[in-house]
Protein backbone atom coordinates (compact mmCIF):
# COMPACT_ATOMS: atom_id res chain seq x y z
CA UNK A 1 0.00 0.00 0.00
CA UNK A 2 1.61 3.51 -1.18
CA UNK A 3 1.94 6.18 2.00
CA UNK A 4 -0.27 8.31 2.74
CA UNK A 5 0.71 11.79 1.17
CA UNK A 6 2.76 14.33 3.05
CA UNK A 7 0.67 17.27 3.96
CA UNK A 8 1.51 20.11 2.06
CA UNK A 9 4.32 22.41 2.88
CA UNK A 10 3.14 25.43 5.84
CA UNK A 11 4.60 27.65 2.80
CA UNK A 12 2.48 26.23 -0.07
CA UNK A 13 -0.94 26.67 2.25
CA UNK A 14 -2.44 30.10 1.26
CA UNK A 15 -5.47 31.70 2.90
CA UNK A 16 -8.23 33.08 0.56
CA UNK A 17 -9.53 36.04 1.85
CA UNK A 18 -12.91 36.02 0.08
CA UNK A 19 -13.46 33.16 2.34
CA UNK A 20 -13.91 35.12 5.41
CA UNK A 21 -16.94 36.18 6.93
CA UNK A 22 -18.14 40.13 5.71
CA UNK A 23 -17.91 41.14 9.16
CA UNK A 24 -14.65 40.09 9.20
CA UNK A 25 -13.34 41.55 6.37
CA UNK A 26 -15.14 44.94 6.88
CA UNK A 27 -13.14 45.44 10.20
CA UNK A 28 -9.84 44.62 8.63
CA UNK A 29 -10.73 47.11 5.88
CA UNK A 30 -12.27 49.69 8.67
CA UNK A 31 -8.80 49.83 9.63
CA UNK A 32 -7.60 51.49 6.52
CA UNK A 33 -8.40 54.99 6.00
CA UNK A 34 -10.56 57.01 3.70
CA UNK A 35 -8.07 57.58 1.52
CA UNK A 36 -6.88 53.98 0.68
CA UNK A 37 -10.28 52.35 0.63
CA UNK A 38 -10.97 55.00 -2.12
CA UNK A 39 -7.53 54.67 -3.75
CA UNK A 40 -7.04 51.09 -3.72
CA UNK A 41 -9.41 48.76 -1.48
CA UNK A 42 -12.14 49.14 -3.40
CA UNK A 43 -10.87 47.84 -6.41
CA UNK A 44 -9.65 44.86 -5.39
CA UNK A 45 -12.37 42.68 -5.93
CA UNK A 46 -16.68 43.00 -6.13
CA UNK A 47 -16.88 41.80 -2.48
CA UNK A 48 -14.93 44.84 -1.39
CA UNK A 49 -16.52 47.08 -3.70
CA UNK A 50 -19.51 45.79 -2.21
CA UNK A 51 -18.58 46.57 1.35
CA UNK A 52 -16.73 49.76 0.42
CA UNK A 53 -20.34 51.06 -0.64
CA UNK A 54 -22.13 50.11 2.71
CA UNK A 55 -22.68 53.17 4.95
CA UNK A 56 -21.58 51.43 7.97
CA UNK A 57 -18.34 51.91 6.33
CA UNK A 58 -18.23 55.65 6.82
CA UNK A 59 -19.41 56.43 10.16
CA UNK A 60 -15.70 57.25 10.68
CA UNK A 61 -14.21 59.21 7.74
CA UNK A 62 -10.43 59.10 8.34
CA UNK A 63 -8.58 61.63 5.63
CA UNK A 64 -4.82 61.19 7.37
CA UNK A 65 -2.60 62.28 4.60
CA UNK A 66 1.25 64.43 5.07
CA UNK A 67 0.24 67.19 3.48
CA UNK A 68 2.28 66.94 -0.16
CA UNK A 69 -1.19 67.75 -1.68
CA UNK A 70 0.37 69.07 -4.64
CA UNK A 71 2.01 65.63 -5.32
CA UNK A 72 -1.55 63.53 -5.31
CA UNK A 73 -2.93 62.84 -8.30
CA UNK A 74 -5.83 63.23 -6.78
CA UNK A 75 -9.01 66.31 -5.12
CA UNK A 76 -9.27 65.36 -1.52
CA UNK A 77 -12.18 67.89 -0.94
CA UNK A 78 -13.82 66.01 -3.96
CA UNK A 79 -12.76 62.89 -2.32
CA UNK A 80 -14.03 63.64 1.05
CA UNK A 81 -17.61 64.99 0.21
CA UNK A 82 -17.77 61.27 -1.64
CA UNK A 83 -17.02 60.12 1.25
CA UNK A 84 -19.49 62.12 3.28
CA UNK A 85 -22.46 61.11 0.96
CA UNK A 86 -21.62 57.46 1.23
CA UNK A 87 -22.36 57.53 5.02
CA UNK A 88 -25.69 58.68 4.33
CA UNK A 89 -26.46 60.80 7.12
CA UNK A 90 -24.68 58.24 9.68
CA UNK A 91 -21.14 59.73 10.43
CA UNK A 92 -19.79 60.23 13.65
CA UNK A 93 -16.04 60.64 13.22
CA UNK A 94 -14.10 62.69 10.87
CA UNK A 95 -10.54 63.70 10.34
CA UNK A 96 -9.94 66.59 7.99
CA UNK A 97 -5.98 67.37 7.58
CA UNK A 98 -4.84 70.10 5.40
CA UNK A 99 -6.95 70.74 2.68
CA UNK A 100 -10.34 71.78 4.92
CA UNK A 101 -12.07 74.93 4.08
CA UNK A 102 -15.41 76.52 5.04
CA UNK A 103 -17.52 75.18 2.20
CA UNK A 104 -16.00 71.52 3.31
CA UNK A 105 -16.88 71.73 6.82
CA UNK A 106 -20.31 72.75 6.37
CA UNK A 107 -20.86 70.15 3.74
CA UNK A 108 -20.35 67.71 6.80
CA UNK A 109 -22.44 69.62 8.98
CA UNK A 110 -24.98 69.90 6.43
CA UNK A 111 -24.92 66.19 5.78
CA UNK A 112 -24.95 64.93 9.12
CA UNK A 113 -25.95 66.65 11.89
CA UNK A 114 -24.45 63.42 14.15
CA UNK A 115 -21.06 64.30 14.23
CA UNK A 116 -19.35 63.93 17.39
CA UNK A 117 -16.21 63.98 16.77
CA UNK A 118 -14.21 66.85 14.52
CA UNK A 119 -10.22 66.76 14.33
CA UNK A 120 -9.30 69.74 11.71
CA UNK A 121 -5.20 69.61 11.38
CA UNK A 122 -3.57 72.45 9.65
CA UNK A 123 -6.83 73.49 8.19
CA UNK A 124 -5.45 77.30 7.28
CA UNK A 125 -8.45 77.84 5.07
CA UNK A 126 -10.91 77.07 7.51
CA UNK A 127 -11.74 80.53 9.43
CA UNK A 128 -13.18 81.16 12.65
CA UNK A 129 -16.86 82.42 11.65
CA UNK A 130 -16.61 79.23 9.16
CA UNK A 131 -15.76 77.34 12.41
CA UNK A 132 -18.65 79.34 14.61
CA UNK A 133 -21.75 79.40 11.81
CA UNK A 134 -20.91 75.38 11.42
CA UNK A 135 -21.06 74.41 15.73
CA UNK A 136 -24.58 75.64 15.48
CA UNK A 137 -24.71 72.37 13.28
CA UNK A 138 -23.15 69.94 15.53
CA UNK A 139 -25.36 69.97 18.81
CA UNK A 140 -23.96 65.94 19.34
CA UNK A 141 -20.30 67.11 19.11
CA UNK A 142 -18.14 65.74 21.82
CA UNK A 143 -14.58 65.71 21.11
CA UNK A 144 -12.94 68.42 19.03
CA UNK A 145 -9.34 68.88 17.76
CA UNK A 146 -7.99 72.26 16.03
CA UNK A 147 -4.64 71.87 15.79
CA UNK A 148 -2.09 74.00 13.94
CA UNK A 149 -5.18 76.55 12.27
CA UNK A 150 -5.81 79.97 12.66
CA UNK A 151 -9.23 80.21 14.61
CA UNK A 152 -9.56 82.91 17.54
CA UNK A 153 -11.46 83.03 20.25
CA UNK A 154 -14.79 83.80 19.27
CA UNK A 155 -14.72 80.72 17.39
CA UNK A 156 -13.96 79.18 20.70
CA UNK A 157 -17.15 81.19 22.05
CA UNK A 158 -18.86 79.69 19.72
CA UNK A 159 -18.30 76.04 19.81
CA UNK A 160 -18.70 75.81 23.56
CA UNK A 161 -22.13 77.88 23.39
CA UNK A 162 -23.73 75.15 20.28
CA UNK A 163 -22.54 72.36 21.38
CA UNK A 164 -22.87 71.60 25.05
CA UNK A 165 -22.18 68.26 25.35
CA UNK A 166 -18.23 68.91 24.38
CA UNK A 167 -16.14 66.76 26.16
CA UNK A 168 -12.46 66.81 24.78
CA UNK A 169 -10.74 69.41 23.69
CA UNK A 170 -7.37 69.83 21.71
CA UNK A 171 -6.56 73.13 20.83
CA UNK A 172 -2.80 73.32 19.77
CA UNK A 173 -0.03 75.05 17.84
CA UNK A 174 3.94 75.25 18.09
CA UNK A 175 5.90 76.19 20.94
CA UNK A 176 7.94 79.11 20.85
CA UNK A 177 9.63 81.33 23.60
CA UNK A 178 10.57 84.51 21.33
CA UNK A 179 8.89 86.68 21.07
CA UNK A 180 7.89 86.44 24.77
CA UNK A 181 3.64 86.70 24.57
CA UNK A 182 1.17 86.28 26.74
CA UNK A 183 -1.89 86.24 25.57
CA UNK A 184 -5.42 84.45 28.25
CA UNK A 185 -8.08 85.20 25.89
CA UNK A 186 -8.59 81.36 24.61
CA UNK A 187 -7.84 80.25 28.27
CA UNK A 188 -11.07 82.72 29.08
CA UNK A 189 -12.99 81.49 26.13
CA UNK A 190 -12.49 78.26 26.82
CA UNK A 191 -13.34 79.10 30.99
CA UNK A 192 -16.37 80.81 30.20
CA UNK A 193 -18.35 78.17 27.74
CA UNK A 194 -16.69 74.77 28.33
CA UNK A 195 -17.66 73.94 31.26
CA UNK A 196 -17.80 70.20 30.82
CA UNK A 197 -14.24 69.33 29.66
CA UNK A 198 -13.01 66.45 30.73
CA UNK A 199 -10.11 66.38 28.88
CA UNK A 200 -8.13 69.66 27.67
CA UNK A 201 -5.24 69.57 25.32
CA UNK A 202 -3.58 73.16 24.89
CA UNK A 203 -0.10 72.08 23.33
CA UNK A 204 2.32 75.14 22.81
CA UNK A 205 -0.53 77.57 23.77
CA UNK A 206 0.23 81.74 25.12
CA UNK A 207 -1.96 81.42 28.30
CA UNK A 208 -0.22 82.76 31.79
CA UNK A 209 -1.08 81.00 35.40
CA UNK A 210 -4.21 83.56 35.42
CA UNK A 211 -5.67 81.87 32.17
CA UNK A 212 -5.03 78.25 33.90
CA UNK A 213 -6.63 79.54 37.04
CA UNK A 214 -9.86 80.50 34.87
CA UNK A 215 -9.91 77.02 33.27
CA UNK A 216 -9.22 75.47 36.81
CA UNK A 217 -12.35 77.81 38.66
CA UNK A 218 -14.87 76.87 35.92
CA UNK A 219 -14.02 73.15 34.57
CA UNK A 220 -14.74 71.44 37.61
CA UNK A 221 -14.56 67.77 35.69
CA UNK A 222 -11.21 68.00 34.39
CA UNK A 223 -9.29 64.64 34.35
CA UNK A 224 -6.69 65.44 31.86
CA UNK A 225 -4.54 68.59 31.13
CA UNK A 226 -1.85 68.60 29.05
CA UNK A 227 0.22 71.99 29.05
CA UNK A 228 3.20 71.07 27.31
CA UNK A 229 5.37 74.07 26.05
CA UNK A 230 3.20 76.65 27.70
CA UNK A 231 6.25 78.55 28.85
CA UNK A 232 3.97 81.40 30.38
CA UNK A 233 2.95 79.34 32.72
CA UNK A 234 4.52 78.21 36.07
CA UNK A 235 3.20 75.07 38.18
CA UNK A 236 4.81 75.76 41.57
CA UNK A 237 3.04 76.54 44.77
CA UNK A 238 -0.42 77.17 45.18
CA UNK A 239 -1.58 76.52 41.59
CA UNK A 240 1.06 73.61 41.36
CA UNK A 241 -0.70 71.58 44.05
CA UNK A 242 -3.98 72.45 42.79
CA UNK A 243 -3.28 71.04 39.60
CA UNK A 244 -1.30 67.92 41.26
CA UNK A 245 -4.94 67.54 43.69
CA UNK A 246 -7.30 67.77 41.07
CA UNK A 247 -6.26 66.45 37.97
CA UNK A 248 -5.53 62.84 37.25
CA UNK A 249 -3.14 63.30 33.66
CA UNK A 250 -1.22 66.13 34.26
CA UNK A 251 1.42 66.69 31.26
CA UNK A 252 3.50 70.03 32.86
CA UNK A 253 5.23 72.76 30.33
CA UNK A 254 8.33 71.19 30.26
CA UNK A 255 7.23 67.51 30.23
CA UNK A 256 8.69 65.22 27.24
CA UNK A 257 7.22 65.35 23.99
CA UNK A 258 8.13 62.23 22.81
CA UNK A 259 4.74 60.75 22.19
CA UNK A 260 3.10 64.09 21.24
CA UNK A 261 2.06 63.15 17.31
CA UNK A 262 3.77 66.59 15.62
CA UNK A 263 6.88 68.11 15.67
CA UNK A 264 7.55 68.98 18.64
CA UNK A 265 10.85 71.23 18.14
CA UNK A 266 10.66 74.76 19.16
CA UNK A 267 10.73 77.88 17.09
CA UNK A 268 13.01 80.16 18.87
CA UNK A 269 12.48 82.89 15.96
CA UNK A 270 9.03 84.20 16.22
CA UNK A 271 5.09 82.79 15.92
CA UNK A 272 4.23 80.23 14.10
CA UNK A 273 1.15 81.95 13.33
CA UNK A 274 1.97 81.56 9.62
CA UNK A 275 3.64 78.74 9.10
CA UNK A 276 3.53 75.07 8.58
CA UNK A 277 3.43 71.96 10.43
CA UNK A 278 6.09 68.76 10.18
CA UNK A 279 7.04 66.35 11.28
CA UNK A 280 3.59 63.97 11.04
CA UNK A 281 4.24 60.41 11.62
CA UNK A 282 5.20 58.81 8.68
CA UNK A 283 2.30 56.61 6.71
CA UNK A 284 2.98 55.32 3.43
CA UNK A 285 -0.32 55.97 0.89
CA UNK A 286 -0.96 54.50 -2.42
CA UNK A 287 -0.55 56.39 -5.02
CA UNK A 288 -1.10 54.61 -8.36
CA UNK A 289 -3.17 56.18 -10.88
CA UNK A 290 -6.64 54.89 -11.04
CA UNK A 291 -7.21 52.25 -13.99
CA UNK A 292 -10.28 50.43 -15.57
CA UNK A 293 -11.63 47.67 -13.53
CA UNK A 294 -10.12 45.45 -16.97
CA UNK A 295 -10.27 42.23 -14.95
CA UNK A 296 -13.93 42.02 -13.81
CA UNK A 297 -15.53 43.85 -16.93
CA UNK A 298 -17.74 41.28 -17.51
CA UNK A 299 -19.30 41.93 -14.00
CA UNK A 300 -23.23 41.98 -13.62
CA UNK A 301 -22.81 44.78 -11.29
CA UNK A 302 -23.57 47.62 -13.63
CA UNK A 303 -21.56 50.20 -11.08
CA UNK A 304 -18.80 47.87 -10.32
CA UNK A 305 -15.98 48.81 -12.92
CA UNK A 306 -17.22 52.49 -14.09
CA UNK A 307 -13.98 54.79 -14.75
CA UNK A 308 -16.58 57.42 -14.37
CA UNK A 309 -17.42 56.77 -10.40
CA UNK A 310 -13.26 57.85 -9.81
CA UNK A 311 -12.97 60.17 -12.25
CA UNK A 312 -14.07 63.07 -10.06
CA UNK A 313 -10.99 62.56 -8.26
CA UNK A 314 -8.66 63.32 -10.30
CA UNK A 315 -6.81 67.00 -11.14
CA UNK A 316 -6.44 67.60 -14.87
Amino acid sequence: MDPPPLPPHPQCQFRNWLELPPDVTASILLRLGAIEILTSAQKVCLLWRNLCKDPSMWRKIDMHNLGDLWDMPYDLVTMCRHAVDRSCGQLVDINVEYFGTDELLHYIAESSSQVRRLRLVCCYNISGEGLSKVAAKLPLLEDLEISYGSLSKESLEAVGQCCPLLKSLKFNSQGYRRPHIECDEEAIAIAENMTELRHLQLFGNKLTNDGLKAILDSCHHLESLDLRQCFNVTLTGNLGRRCAERIKDLRSPCDSTNDYEFNAELDNTGSFDDDYASGFSDIDYFSDEYGPYCEFSDSDDPDYGDFDDFREFYIY
